[in-house]
């Protein structure tokens, strides 16, 4: 059973996205690799527990985090799963291994003064990729959408007029998120801009680069990365940091964690839940200002 057949289970069955497809397959090739580097006969289907263990150690000793590991095993254990499925093997060579341990990292997301002063600022130039750098940070910003959401995003799924845009997310889940004004009049003036440039879009797509481009999940990561550099020290400046604050920022003006994951298009409250703990700190002063034993005390 080849690597491809399993891609197209996982397009076809799963509806996983393009993003998913890719690193699925990546990560199969990177397996078998290391199969034929290590000097094994072995096909991906009769590999040995002790096999997969020693890709991992050699995952670990180049510096690979324990979080990346485990995504990686986790891609062969769907992979395993399938060929049992399709009955090329009776059983899993992972069906006894654990996950290893991932220690809690707090990621802090941008405060909402970094935020104001990137947006209100004038680091943009006053050019056709100024125009879309500082539309693709406010989108995210005020929408918190995922960074695959923003570059697969279609023309005709912006409508300013209703102050809305669906967004195709994981599983091929369709959205609708609302708009406030002042990113619309961001999307405008983006769409203002490609007219003046005459853009022929690629796909039907609303962010393209001049030349009418997709754009590249590199080049949207450092659009994100390089500007937040100008007026953050935090250590991680990502698309996910940003859709991060959107949710913080959210929790703490009182809105409701259920709202919030409609808006992020989580599945389940519990990965909405994540945001939390950043919120902390505004969270104990509400319930302290709230508390009616606190106010009696006052």
């Amino acid at each position: 059973m080849s690597i491809l057949s399993f891609i197209d289970y996982i397009l076809l069955e799963k509806k996983s996205s393009l993003h998913t497809q890719k690193a699925y397959q990546s990560n199969l090739e990177q397996f078998e690799a290391f199969l034929l580097s290590e000097g094994s006969k072995a096909s991906l289907e009769e590999v040995s527990y002790s096999e997969i263990r020693s890709w991992i150690v050699s995952l670990i000793q180049k510096g690979n985090s324990t979080r990346t590991v485990n995504r990686k095993i986790s891609v062969l254990r769907s992979y395993y799963k399938f060929l049992m499925r399709t009955g090329s093997i009776d059983s899993s060579p992972l069906k006894e291994h654990k996950a290893l341990k991932i220690a809690t990292q707090v990621q802090l997301p941008f405060s909402q003064d970094e935020v104001a002063q990137l947006l209100d600022s004038g680091h943009f130039p006053d050019s056709y990729l100024g125009v879309l750098q500082k539309t693709i940070l406010s989108l995210f910003y005020y929408t918190g959408i995922r960074r695959s959401e923003l570059i697969e995003l279609k023309l005709l799924n912006v409508d300013l007029s209703k102050g809305l845009i669906k967004v195709l997310g994981k599983r091929n889940k369709e959205r609708l998120i609302p708009l406030l004004p002042e990113i619309k009049v961001e999307l405008q003036l983006m769409l203002d801009c490609q007219v003046r440039n005459n853009i022929d879009r690629e796909e039907g797509l609303f962010f393209t680069t001049q030349q009418g481009f997709k754009l590249t999940d590199s080049f949207v990561y450092a659009t994100v990365n390089d500007y937040f550099s100008k007026v953050s020290t935090k250590t991680k400046r990502s698309p996910h940091v940003l859709r991060h604050s959107f949710a913080t920022h959210l929790l703490d003006q009182g809105a409701d964690l259920n709202s919030i994951k409609d808006l992020l298009g989580h599945s389940s409250i519990a990965a909405t839940q994540h945001y939390t703990h950043s919120s902390m700190a505004k969270i104990k002063e509400v319930y302290k200002s709230a508390h009616p034993r606190e106010k009696k005390n006052k």
